[in-house]
């Protein structure tokens, strides 16, 4: 089957000194979000900072890391989902690249799951999210593309409360597409507003909103971001969201996106993830040997979980198994991305961060002093300290530097990628 290609990537070059950064967002392996405005239009985006010097090391490694910096930036460029980012710029200077996306207000998915009281969900609000998941990484497969990094701190909510699949440095494109559902391309959906209540068939209004791309990266040694056959040998991902076939190293395809949605919704569903050990080895022993403890009365969701967390890949249910699964009986597919009433909405408080007299960030002197020099790596060896040492703590998340006014995110919008 021939991939459905993406538009040819042409993103706006964006010069870095026409954005002014006032806050911090979150930081990542490579890089740093920030909290931009328009230095024309005061317009608030988010700018994905990724500093060039952690690119650098051995030529194979190296050559590796740009070609995941193209991809990204092609995957960016080519997506058009109210579901998936937009790419509204691409910045490249001698010390970082950028990626300016849309802002999402409404922090990721672990910050709202903790803000509940029990920190987990009800089964009508995982049904919700479930759905939108599930139509984001359709569309994904049918471009050829397979995710490889879904977890909670990857999906953001937008203004109007859908939600925003972000982060695709570790996605790949499979030289085959999955197809649509029922063997069709369904067009883009209608911008009509229905019911206010959004667990009523999934009949409501919606529309596309803000995006920040934020997320955290763990991942091994890997191959090229493009594959020449139907599946990737690439070790990557998350370990306690990642599929047992990646372990495994035989080869793997768009079925591991299935396995990281249910563990995704296994989190929602219990406050944690299923395999979860003392150390890397351990959780990886588990994936590939232990069965989930899906603890409580059998349910439709506690069955979709289970048939998602199927090891055998040719068994795990995906695409249109999930859609006619009794856990999303009622679900109008056609309309879930026209609820205009989710589960949870924003604040609709202006973010009042960027004013005149608010000092503004130096770019690529925080990533820089954040990820050190280039021999930031020797320093450490020797057990001195380096730039990024002072803003780190022991999980290397900041402490330090996020005590000032200008890099205090609120707490819904801390997010790491």
């Amino acid at each position: 089957m021939e991939v459905a290609q993406l538009p040819p990537a042409s993103p706006r070059a964006v010069e870095l000194g026409s954005l002014r950064a006032v806050a911090v967002l979150g930081r990542g392996a490579k890089g740093v979000v920030f909290l931009v405005r328009e230095a024309a239009t005061g317009r608030a985006l988010a700018l994905k900072a990724v500093s060039r010097a952690t690119l650098e090391g051995k030529a194979l490694r190296e050559e590796e890391a740009y070609r995941r910096i193209w991809f990204e930036r092609e995957v960016l460029s080519g997506l058009r989902h109210p579901l998936l980012p937009e790419l509204r710029g691409f910045v490249s200077t001698d010390k970082i690249f950028g990626f300016v996306v849309d802002l999402c207000p409404g922090g990721n998915l672990t910050a709202l799951r903790n803000r509940q009281s029990e920190k987990m969900f009800s089964d009508d609000t995982i049904r919700f999210y479930a759905a939108e998941l599930v139509l984001a990484l359709e569309h994904l497969h049918r471009q050829g593309i397979v995710y490889r990094d879904l977890k909670p701190e990857n999906i953001l909510i937008q203004a109007g409360g859908h939600l925003m699949v972000v982060d695709f440095d570790l996605s790949a494109r499979l030289s085959h597409a999955c197809p649509s559902p029922s063997g069709h391309t369904p067009p883009a959906p209608a911008r009509r507003r229905r019911s206010p209540l959004w667990w009523v068939s999934c009949k409501s209004g919606g529309r596309r909103e803000d995006t920040a791309d934020s997320s955290t990266e763990a991942q091994g040694t890997s191959t090229s971001s493009w594959e020449s056959t139907g599946k990737s040998n690439s070790f990557v991902g998350t370990e306690e969201y990642v599929a047992p076939e990646i372990i495994d190293g035989k080869g793997h395809d768009f079925a591991v996106d299935w396995w990281s949605l249910g563990v995704v919704l296994y989190e929602m569903l219990y406050g944690r993830t299923p395999f979860r050990g003392k150390n890397r080895k351990e959780t990886f022993y588990f994936i590939l040997t232990k069965s989930p403890a899906l603890v409580g009365e059998k349910t439709p969701l506690r069955d979709l979980i289970g048939r998602l967390l199927e090891k055998d890949p040719g068994k795990r249910i995906s695409g249109e198994g999930i859609r006619a699964h009794e856990f999303f009986r009622g679900v109008d597919w056609e309309s879930v991305l026209e609820i205009y009433r989710p589960p949870y909405i924003p604040a609709a408080e202006a973010d009042d961060r960027g004013g005149e007299d608010d000092e503004s960030i130096d770019v690529e002197e925080f990533v820089h002093g954040v990820f050190g020099a280039a021999g930031a790596g020797k320093e450490k060896e020797r057990g001195e300290p380096n730039a990024a040492a002072a803003v780190a703590g022991k999980d290397g998340h900041w402490v330090e530097r996020l005590s000032s006014h200008q890099f205090s995110p609120k707490p819904a919008e801390f997010l790491v990628f």
